[in-house]
């Protein structure tokens, strides 16, 4: 008759078969766990880009909104000599507003009277601007700097072409506003200063009360379609 093994060392005695089995299935499911996390991980390392928007002025070409920036007055919360407003509405993609001071930072767009507006357009470029570029935006609107309110925040992940942003109200409607304010609340790569290449401010076109007419979309339309 064959004598028990005796083991000095508890943690070295022959594990049964069943406890065996289980320890192996749990080190399975702790490796998937893990793949799992990496996985996660990854994914969450390597957040969707924001995808561009279309050019604004194909908007245009449709007849169904128009670019009313020209009409509102325009102030920074503060700008880089040779880098302010004039570069952020001069039309060039290659020129840019760069502000100079703390966080947040303020594009301020005052109307004369109540307007309508139905959208913002902002163009920005990481690749060429980096740790310069917008990674959250806030849009209020408001009757003036005291009653500002908060209509639409968004992040935006390495933007790179126009972002849309459509301004509505609870009914799905353009919200008529006095100012709007767009401020940069924070920055890609934890990036202190901002860059923003060009901002552009639309109404719908409402349609005539007399009739409806087939909209100009051509550009030999387009140069008939306004009476100077």
């Amino acid at each position: 008759m064959a004598r028990p093994a005796v083991f000095s060392d508890a943690s070295k005695a022959p594990l049964p078969l069943r406890h065996l089995e289980a320890t192996k299935s749990k080190n399975r499911v702790g490796d998937s766990n893990r793949r799992h996390s990496r996985e996660i991980c990854v994914k969450m390392a390597t957040a969707s880009k924001t995808p561009p928007g279309a050019d604004p002025k194909q908007l245009e070409r449709t007849g169904t909104v128009r670019e009313i920036g020209s009409q509102a007055v325009w102030s920074l919360s503060s700008c880089k000599p040779g880098f302010g407003v004039d570069q952020l509405r001069d039309d060039n993609l290659e020129t840019y507003w760069q502000s100079d001071g703390s966080q947040p930072h303020l594009v301020n767009i005052q109307f004369r009277r109540k307007t309508t507006v139905k959208m913002l357009c902002i163009y920005a470029d990481y690749k060429s601007d980096e740790s310069y570029t917008p990674s959250k935006i806030s849009v209020r609107v408001g009757n003036n700097f005291h009653n500002l309110q908060e209509i639409r925040q968004l992040e935006m992940v390495e933007p790179s072409g126009w972002t849309h942003i459509p301004l509505l109200d609870l009914l799905n409607r353009p919200i008529r506003t006095f100012m709007i304010q767009i401020a940069v609340l924070a920055n890609h790569q934890n990036g202190r200063d901002t860059h923003m290449r060009q901002i552009k401010v639309y109404t719908p076109v409402e349609e005539s009360s007399i009739g409806k007419f087939p909209r100009c979309t051509t550009v030999d339309f387009m140069m008939y379609r306004t009476i100077r």
